[in-house]
C-alpha cells in the first residue's frame, strides 16, 4: 500500500463524510480555477495546507515532499511565458540581443508566469487534500450514490486495483532482474528494462484474463457489489465550507480587480 493510502485511513478526518470532502475539493478547485489572482491561489494553498495537516494530521513533511514533485514540473512550463521574442527596443527587463530581435523577460510575462505556477499548485493542493484524507473506496462509494455510471466507476476501480498489482509485479521483476546483474552497466540496464517492460505487458494481460474468468466464474453480471460504510452528512460542516467557499469568492473578486490594475499600469509603461 502506498504512503498516501495509508494516510487517507488513518487521518483524523477519516469519520468525515466523503461527499464533505469532495465538495470541499471540489468547490475550492473550482473557485480557484474561476479567478486570476495570485492571492486568491496563496489562499488555497494556504487553507488546504492548513486542513490537510493540522485538521488531518498529515505528516507536513510528507505535504511538503507531495507538494514538491510538480513545482520541478511547473517550474520548467512556465519558463515559456516569462521569456519573449520581440522586435530591438521592446522593452525587457533583461534580455539578449540577437540580429533585429531582443530575447528576454518581461514584468508582464513574470507575472503571468508566477499567476500560472500558483493556480496549478492550489489545484493540485485540493487534490492532495482529497487524497490524503479519502480512502479511494470511500471516494468510489460516493460516486455510485451520485448516479455516476456503474462501468465508469467500476472501471476506476479496477484501473485503482491494479497500479498495486503493477508496482508489485515491477518490483519483483526489477529484483530479480537485480540480483543477476541486470542493472550492472548502461547497456545491461537498457535491455533489462525491455525485457522488464514486455514481461509486465504480458503478465498484465493475463491477469486481466484471469480476473475476467473469475467474475464470470461468480456470476458478474456488470456490478461489482462491496460493503460500503455508512456516514451522515454534517449541517456544521457544509456550513463552514460554505462560509469558507465564500470567503475565497470575496478574495478573488478584490483581488482579481487589484491584479488588473497592476497589469495595466504595467503594460501602459511598456507603451500599450
Amino acid at each position: 500500500m502506498l504512503k498516501i493510502d495509508q494516510y487517507a485511513y488513518i487521518n483524523r478526518l477519516s469519520q468525515v463524510h466523503p461527499a464533505e470532502k469532495i465538495l470541499l475539493a471540489l468547490a475550492t478547485m473550482i473557485v480557484c480555477l474561476a479567478f486570476t489572482s495570485p492571492v486568491l491561489y496563496l489562499a488555497v494553498i494556504l487553507l488546504m495546507t492548513a486542513v490537510t495537516v493540522v485538521m488531518a494530521r498529515i505528516p507536513g513533511r510528507f505535504f511538503l515532499k507531495l507538494m514538491l514533485a510538480p513545482m520541478a514540473f511547473l517550474a520548467l512550463s512556465v519558463l515559456t511565458v516569462v521569456f519573449v521574442v520581440a522586435a530591438s527596443g521592446y522593452p525587457v527587463l533583461w534580455g539578449v540581443q540577437i540580429g533585429g530581435h531582443v530575447i528576454g523577460v518581461t514584468a508582464a510575462g513574470l507575472i503571468q508566469a508566477g499567476t500560472l505556477f500558483l493556480r496549478a499548485m492550489g489545484a493540485v493542493s485540493c487534490l492532495y487534500f482529497l487524497s490524503l484524507t479519502t480512502p479511494m473506496v470511500e471516494l468510489f462509494s460516493t460516486l455510485r450514490a451520485l448516479r455516476l455510471p456503474p462501468l465508469f466507476v467500476e472501471l476506476m476501480s479496477l484501473i485503482y486495483r491494479y497500479i498495486f498489482v503493477l508496482l508489485e509485479t515491477t518490483d519483483r521483476i526489477y529484483t530479480a532482474q537485480a540480483t543477476r546483474f541486470g542493472y550492472a552497466n548502461l547497456r545491461t540496464s537498457y535491455a533489462s528494462l525491455g525485457q522488464l517492460l514486455s514481461s509486465l505487458f504480458v503478465r498484465s494481460y493475463y491477469n486481466a484474463q484471469m480476473l475476467f474468468t473469475a467474475l464470470t466464474s461468480r456470476g458478474y453480471t456488470g456490478n461489482l457489489n462491496v460493503l460500503e460504510n455508512t456516514y451522515a452528512l454534517s449541517r456544521r460542516n457544509l456550513t463552514v465550507i460554505g462560509v469558507v467557499e465564500a470567503a475565497l469568492v470575496v478574495i478573488g473578486l478584490w483581488s482579481t480587480g487589484v491584479l488588473h490594475g497592476i497589469l495595466h499600469s504595467t503594460m501602459g509603461g511598456a507603451g500599450f
